[in-house]
């Protein structure tokens, strides 16, 4: 499985980006699919997550405010983001779950065994 996001960048507080996560294979379409980041000095903490079903999870410091989504028939996860705050600063990542049920465990890294190689995301 190869994942590849896009759509990083720098933006003001307050703005908005839409990451993309080209993945290989029909792997959004039977996978939990997460997306996940890491700010310098910190640990990788979950953002959101997607089921083959269509169940969406969400970080509570990311509720209301990003939304997770997936195309299948482009094998494409997205990451909508408004009202970005400078905490929202990190490398970006997306992951597919170990599992093949299709169902999401819950945003912990050690669900997750595929990974892209991340994107970076910078408010200020």
């Amino acid at each position: 499985v190869q994942l590849v996001e896009s759509g990083g960048g720098s933006v003001q507080n307050g703005g908005s980006l839409r990451l993309s996560c080209a993945a290989s294979g029909n792997i959004t379409g039977s996978r939990c699919m997460g997306w996940f980041r890491q700010a310098p000095g910190k640990e990788r903490e979950g953002v959101a997550s997607i089921s083959t079903y269509g169940t969406t999870k969400y970080a509570d410091s990311v509720k209301d405010r990003f939304l997770i989504s997936k195309d299948n028939a482009k094998n494409t996860l997205y990451l909508g983001m408004n009202s970005l705050k400078p905490e929202d600063t990190a490398m970006y990542y997306c992951a597919a779950s170990r599992f093949s049920d299709g169902f999401c465990s819950g945003l912990l890294e050690n669900n997750f065994a595929a990974w892209g190689q991340g994107t970076q995301v910078t408010v200020s």
